[in-house]
């Protein structure tokens, strides 16, 4: 499986290429690779369950995602014969955009060069207009996967509505439920069918799945989400995850390893809002 490195001058060609099998492969993970943490939480004595969710949109509204990895497969785990990762490189001058040092060791460490960034790095305006356009968002059909993703969707959610992160985690999950109806966090999935602690690599390891590409790529890691999503979704779900599972991340609000706690805790409700009135609140490109 080849992992296809997406700039501004094969942009167009990549989104082509996308929406001629999302019909018949509608299973995405998606990963992203973004500046790390420079906003850090404080140990408060009145600290509640939304402070994880103040520390994210911080950051988020702070800082530009550097990849973002999107890899297809069909009900089955099967990924296309032609190709099914992509992964997109964004524009990030290292000069002058926000970042954690820490974190840019270690992407340069991984093979990220921020010289491509700044020279052919895809705009966020021509990303979003693909997004909006293409038919992943906004279409319960589209069975997004990730793993700890917080962060994840909320750059999705940053570049969709070009605008900061909501002020509210219900708010916040609010846009997660119009955007991407059906989504499942692995991390959540792996601690609630088996008590499965531990990072991608912990996860991959356990079900004997190889990675392909470079560790903390957007590309590989997406690509390795998906293949140990499918792997944990048939030994312990039996094949079929049900739809409470749908729409919990791992790590926003009141999250433990008590299942009774874990899935209650974290549910993304259903609000009334007609798709009209939220869209309207929103400014697209």
């Amino acid at each position: 499986m080849q992992i296809i490195d997406v700039w501004k001058t094969n942009l167009f060609e990549c989104i082509s290429a996308i929406n001629k099998i999302i019909k018949f492969y509608n299973y995405v993970s998606m990963d992203t690779e973004f500046p790390g943490i420079v906003v850090h939480p404080f140990k408060l004595k009145n600290s509640n369950n939304d402070e994880p969710y103040k520390i994210l949109k911080s950051n988020v509204d702070l800082l530009d995602v550097i990849q973002i990895g999107f890899t297809f497969s069909n009900e089955e785990g099967l990924l296309p014969k032609s190709n099914g990762c992509w992964q997109f490189n964004f524009y990030f001058d290292i000069d002058k955009d926000l970042f954690a040092q820490d974190s840019m060791d270690l992407l340069i460490n991984s093979g990220v060069n921020f010289y491509n960034h700044k020279k052919k790095g895809i705009k966020m305006d021509k990303f979003a207009y693909f997004l909006i356009n293409s038919g992943l968002v906004l279409n319960k059909k589209i069975k997004w996967i990730s793993f700890h993703s917080g962060y994840d969707f909320g750059y999705l959610i940053k570049i969709l509505t070009n605008n900061f992160l909501p002020p509210t985690k219900n708010e916040f999950f609010k846009l997660l439920q119009l955007f991407f109806p059906c989504s499942y966090d692995m991390k959540y999935l792996g601690i609630y069918s088996n008590d499965l602690y531990g990072g991608l690599n912990k996860l991959a390891d356990k079900f004997n799945v190889p990675r392909i590409g470079p560790v903390h790529q957007a590309g590989s890691d997406s690509l390795l989400t998906l293949k140990v999503f499918f792997k944990l979704r048939d030994t312990f779900f039996n094949g079929k995850i049900q739809e409470k599972h749908q729409g919990i991340l791992y790590g926003l609000g009141s999250i433990n390893s008590k299942k009774k706690n874990i899935e209650s805790n974290n549910k993304i409700h259903v609000y009334p809002e007609s798709l009209s009135k939220i869209l309207s609140q929103l400014f697209f490109f």
